[in-house]
């Protein structure tokens, strides 16, 4: 496998995992095999034109689009099989890591990998304790003849989804302690954002978590950060593409795109109460009535 660190804004940071070909004497896993039949049946679900097929897919994307990122990134990591700890830990190739050197500094590269891999671990066990609390509240549901029973099996896939975050998270972890990663400053990502034209969104105020604020990722040049307080794009949705393009990971482009609008629309909320906020703030106050003025005026007499 692979690993992308691509900057997103000035403090946030997309972690994508390229699986490589398997070698000959490698087997599919069954997780794999799941995951690939899985797709294969949303890819047809698509293709209808109506029906309850094609409206569960409109859903459906509608809310995928809406899941973190960040648990996309996790979840792109293959988890931590006995197998494949002994081959990491026997191999002579260490884990490539493809970043961009103009954005981040080499000695940076492990420590957001840390932070990715561990700050979100304790929301992720939460909500899958949650998933596991509801799915048996929803399995009535699956009584109501020709209707599939869509709660449970979103409960289903919410649950595998943050498993699936919590054993990548555990796989970065396993190779960051065991020294596993071969940092790889990559010219042709570099070249991309060299190409991205200013400006883009940003806002005055960071808007990720005062939790997360330790691990702002980047220290970009000053020309890239008309609020270095606060928190700039570093990518539009055409450098994204382009991007892809430039890496040949043609996978890579809807986990880029969802992540830009993801961060875009964050800031531009977090724009548009910074600027309602002001408004109240400097709202005039509202004059007296005039029986209100002659009370007063009878008081001072």
């Amino acid at each position: 496998m692979r690993l992308f660190l691509l900057p997103i804004s000035t403090r946030r940071t997309l972690l994508y995992c390229q699986k490589l070909p398997l070698a000959a004497s490698e087997k599919q896993t069954w997780n794999d095999w799941v995951q690939s039949k899985a797709s294969r049946t949303w890819a047809d679900w698509e293709k209808q034109e109506k029906g309850w097929k094609k409206s569960v897919v409109n859903y459906g994307n509608y809310a995928f689009r809406r899941i973190p990122y960040e648990e996309w990134g996790l979840k792109s990591v293959p988890p931590l099989s006995q197998r494949r700890r002994e081959v990491e830990l026997n191999g002579t190739e260490k884990v490539e890591v493809v970043y961009p050197k103009s954005l981040l500094a080499m000695d940076k590269v492990p420590k957001i990998l840390e932070a990715l891999a561990t700050e979100r671990e304790s929301l992720h066990r939460k909500r899958l304790l949650w998933c596991f609390v509801g799915m048996p509240l929803t399995i009535p549901i699956g009584i109501i003849p020709l209707i599939p029973n869509l709660p449970f099996f979103y409960l289903c896939y919410r649950a595998w989804s943050h498993w699936r975050a919590l054993a990548g998270g555990k796989h970065i972890q396993f190779l960051l302690k065991n020294n596993l990663l071969a940092l790889t400053p990559s010219p042709i990502v570099d070249e991309v954002y060299a190409e991205q034209k200013q400006p883009l969104a940003s806002t005055p105020e960071p808007t990720t978590a005062p939790a997360t604020d330790e691990f702002k990722t980047l220290d970009p040049p000053a020309s890239k950060t008309p609020n270095p307080d606060g928190e700039t794009m570093l990518l539009s949705q055409a450098n994204g593409k382009k991007m892809t393009q430039a890496l040949d990971l043609p996978q890579l482009e809807v986990e880029l795109e969802r992540a830009i609008w993801q961060v875009e629309t964050a800031i531009r909320k977090s724009n548009e109460e910074a600027k309602n906020q002001q408004g109240r703030s400097e709202s005039p106050r509202e004059p007296k009535s005039d029986s209100a003025d002659s009370k007063e005026d009878k008081k001072l007499q």
